[in-house]
């Protein structure tokens, strides 16, 4: 029996990188894993690695800036399983972070991003609480950022964002509390995905230049996630809620000025290293 037995579970952009590992996590620990995604064969991907484990899934075609898509996700997930347990809000598109700030920056893109990244986290929430109040319990996990605490030049879009996410999540969390319903935030720090691994391939200098970053000394994978969002909706976190789980091999916890002489020296001792875009 996992942690997670005879639950139902929804993984916004559960098709690959972190919710594509989380989905499959969540499967491993019992639970019935609804993959909303728009990617559609990355998804059933996805869905037959969880399945050849022995664990049950499904895909649907799901745009989580469409209300009616995720309000679709929700229906099949209830329909097949008859209930909800679980809703991870992972969905991110890359074309939506934007770059600039706020002089560079369009309205157009800001409405993208937001849209995406903050609004779809709401709509989602808004559509599964009724669906988890007929259990009686739940559990909802975010995927906010580092960068929704430690800022950077030009990144307005996206920071602003994941900042937002965190105080979303502390705020559902204080209304969803007394209906027996859990809200936390996942803030990862740079993940090597799917999508990522091919760069890090090309430049193993660079690569080895960010590992030298983490005081743990690597760079974090997908399942560094998944293993932090199943904890979270497992009834191990039952006392937990409103937290944001920062999980970075420690990047965010260094005093910036000795993180600044140590990288310096590091490009001293290693002139050879390709530093990434």
């Amino acid at each position: 029996m996992g942690r997670l037995q005879d639950q139902a579970a929804i993984v916004t952009g559960g098709a690959q990188g972190l919710g594509g590992a989380i989905a499959r996590g969540l499967a491993a620990e019992g639970a019935s894993v609804l993959i909303a995604d728009i990617d559609l064969e990355e998804s059933r991907r996805n869905i037959g690695r969880i399945r050849a484990a022995g664990n049950t899934a499904l895909a649907l075609r799901t745009d989580v800036s469409r209300r009616e898509d995720l309000q679709a996700a929700v229906e099949r997930a209830v329909r097949e399983w008859g209930r909800l347990d679980i809703l991870v809000n992972n969905a991110f598109d890359v074309s939506t972070a934007g770059t600039g700030g706020a002089v560079q920056v369009s309205e157009e893109d800001w409405d993208a991003g937001m849209n995406v990244m903050v609004k779809a986290i709401y709509r989602a929430v808004k559509l599964a609480v009724p669906e988890m109040i007929k259990t009686g319990a739940g559990s909802i996990v975010n995927i906010s950022s580092v960068h929704g605490l430690l800022m950077a030049p030009g990144f307005l879009v996206y920071e602003t964002a994941k900042a937002a996410v965190i105080g979303m999540t502390r705020q559902m969390a204080c209304e969803f509390g007394p209906a027996g319903i859990r809200v936390n935030s996942i803030l990862p720090g740079h993940m090597v995905t799917e999508r990522l691994q091919p760069m890090w391939d090309e430049n193993p200098s660079g690569h080895a230049y960010f590992q030298d970053q983490y005081p743990v000394g690597r760079l974090g994978t997908p399942e560094d996630i998944a293993h932090g969002a199943v904890f979270l909706c497992s009834e191990e976190a039952s006392f937990i809620t409103g937290h944001a789980l920062v999980i970075d091999g420690g990047l965010s916890i260094q005093l910036q000025e000795n993180f600044g002489v140590r990288q310096g020296r590091y490009m001293a001792e290693h002139p050879e290293t390709r530093i990434p875009e």
